[in-house]
């Protein structure tokens, strides 16, 4: 009999495993404990999280939730990675965004670990006839060039490849991607564009084969607002488009998708944006196979973090919002990564925001060391299963263009429109009612924080889909307050009226001025409600307290002056209590209705 060496780790090998069904029942005593009777799936599913597509997120994954099999890095579906080393070599492609001529500073990215560059273009962007001044002292045979010029792309691209002509650049050492994308460009204006000139561009492209002629962009259905399902399925319907237009100009359908990158964002959701890359390349590699190029089924993806999601009140809490939305890019496996600097909505960055941003993808590469995993969420219950069910709904959405005529069909209609408009509606509602926070701004915001200044960038097309921002709402009552501000030398005030120690108030005090300073009231404790400034008042303390003070303290408040009582706390029958405060409470309209009041306009 041979004995096993005492590894030190089996201090519990003397306990039976657990159960799943064990657990279901230390939940159900928990629950109950808090008033919910409920048992079996039913304890599971009152800890699960609704996300949009009708994806739920549960609290435990086992091995009973393994997806079907991803298969490897670099094989069919290419779930896992479209490489078979993924980017371990040395990292994904650090892809840095310009829009504008700033003298020094496309040099200063490719000097800093910028890898390839992302120029805007045309409208919205630096002219075409300034590219050469751009691209002045770079290396073009080093550091790949991924056109974004809209309507001018043809007359960009043959820029383009004029300077790697003249530069002396060898065809086969020319990388990046001439950008073209006519329903990407219609998204954004609502103006099609004429697909001929394209397929020119690709004929004459075969030349290079490190360059590619077509991005699928799906940021414009992301800026719109729509569900990481809607952005995967629109990108698929825009890319079957592309082929069937490459096809019939004479392409095989593998040279065809191989003219294809792919762009999608990165948002702070860490583990939704792991799944939209991997359940992206499965998509593809589905598509690839029907149209009989199964070979050309390695999707090739761009991530850029989302616009959507920065913020522009503490502007600085963007820079960490951007480094998880990296992070999840590069777990995700995209080949190429944009970090919007953290000034981004602001207009312009500035040298130091550049900075950061490179040196976001900087250190999760070399100090944390994510890409020397080729798949580091593969294995994970959670983000298998969540792939899995997003590709799905992604699938169906995709479908559903596909039956009604296709992805210009969708977006000339306004079918498209309604289908993101309702997906955005939906979470405007979450974000007024703070289920969706943003960080310093609807929680925890600093009403004295100096603005960031920026010069204006260049406005961006438009006509097409809306672009819409988390803060939009709550920047709107920041702007009110302001004008205040600017108008009275003060801001809009509210007192709060704290009943009973602190260990009673100080839980709910803080939740109410947390909540009115989102809309840019100043909240004001200590002393009476005479000496405050304020014009109305907030009461914060126990329910049990206001069980026997509430209804005082409304009519003392009211008698020094308050126009309206607030209470901080679950809706009830207080005497003299205008309204109720609490948390999953309309914060929007709260906060909108009280700066009405107090003349914010």
């Amino acid at each position: 009999m041979t004995v096993l060496p005492d590894d030190g780790l089996s201090l519990a090998a003397e306990f039976p495993d657990a159960t799943h069904e064990q657990w279901q029942r230390l939940v159900e005593g928990v629950l109950r404990k808090s008033g919910k009777e409920v048992s079996g799936e039913a304890a599971e599913d009152a800890l699960s999280t609704t996300l949009e597509d009708g994806l739920r997120t549960r609290p435990l994954y086992t091995a009973r939730d393994a997806a079907p099999d991803p298969g490897l890095p670099g094989f069919a579906p290419f779930t896992r990675g479209g490489r078979p080393v993924g980017n371990t070599p040395g990292g994904w492609d650090v892809r840095q965004r310009h829009a504008a001529l700033s003298d020094g500073s496309v040099l200063a990215d490719l000097e800093n670990g910028v890898t390839s560059l992302w120029l805007v273009l045309g409208e919205g962007g630096i002219p075409v006839a300034d590219l050469g001044r751009a691209l002045d002292g770079v290396y073009l045979d080093l550091a790949p060039v991924v056109l974004d010029a809209g309507a001018d792309t043809e007359a960009a691209a043959h820029a383009l490849l004029k300077l790697y002509e003249e530069r002396g650049v060898a065809p086969e050492d020319v990388r990046g991607s001439l950008g073209a994308d006519p329903l990407g460009y219609e998204a954004r204006t609502g103006t099609p564009l004429d697909f001929a000139s394209v397929a020119a561009l690709a004929a004459r492209a075969a030349a290079y084969p490190g360059l590619r002629t077509l991005t699928v962009d799906a940021l414009p259905y992301h800026e719109a607002g729509g569900s990481a399902a809607q952005e995967l399925g629109a990108s698929l319907a825009t890319a079957v488009a592309y082929l069937r237009e490459l096809t019939e100009a004479g392409l095989s359908a593998e040279q065809a998708a191989a003219q294809l990158e792919f762009r999608y964002a990165a948002t702070a959701d860490q583990f939704l944006t792991i799944a939209k890359l991997r359940a992206a390349r499965r998509l593809w590699a589905r598509v690839a196979e029907v149209c009989g190029a199964p070979g050309a089924g390695a999707q090739v993806q761009h991530a850029v973090t989302s616009p959507v999601m920065m913020s522009r009140r503490d502007p600085w809490v963007n820079m960490l919002r951007t480094t998880v939305a990296t992070l999840a890019a590069g777990v995700g496996g995209a080949d190429s990564v944009t970090v919007l600097p953290f000034d981004h909505a602001l207009g312009l960055p500035d040298a130091f925001a550049r900075r950061i941003a490179r040196n976001t993808s900087t250190i999760l590469v070399e100090e944390s060391h994510l890409a020397r995993v080729v798949d580091p969420a593969g294995g994970s219950w959670y983000v298998e299963r969540l792939t899995d069910e997003l590709a799905h709904a992604a699938w169906e959405f995709f479908r559903s263009i596909e039956q009604d005529g296709g992805q210009a069909a969708v977006l000339r209609s306004g079918r498209l429109r309604d289908d993101l408009a309702r997906t955005w509606e939906e979470r405007s509602a979450k974000l007024a009612k703070r289920r969706e926070p943003i960080t310093g701004v609807s929680e925890f915001p600093f009403l004295d924080e100096k603005p960031v200044r920026r010069e204006p960038a260049p406005e961006p097309p438009s006509g097409g889909l809306p672009r819409v921002r988390r803060d939009e709402a709550y920047e709107a009552l920041r702007a009110r307050s302001d004008a205040h501000l600017a108008a009275t030398g003060t801001r809009p005030r509210i007192f709060l009226a704290t009943l009973g120690p602190a260990a009673e108030h100080t839980a709910r005090a803080s939740f109410a001025a947390n909540l009115f300073q989102a809309g840019g009231i100043e909240p004001v404790t200590g002393g009476n409600f005479e000496e405050s400034g304020a014009t109305e008042a907030v009461l914060c303390s126990s329910d049990a307290r206001y069980a026997e003070e509430a209804e005082q303290a409304a009519e003392a408040l009211r008698a020094a002056g308050a126009r309206q009582v607030h209470l901080a706390g679950r809706p009830a029958e207080f005497a003299g209590v205008d309204r109720y405060v609490f948390a999953g409470c309309d914060a929007v309209a709260v906060l909108s209705a009280t700066l009405d009041r107090m003349g914010a306009s």
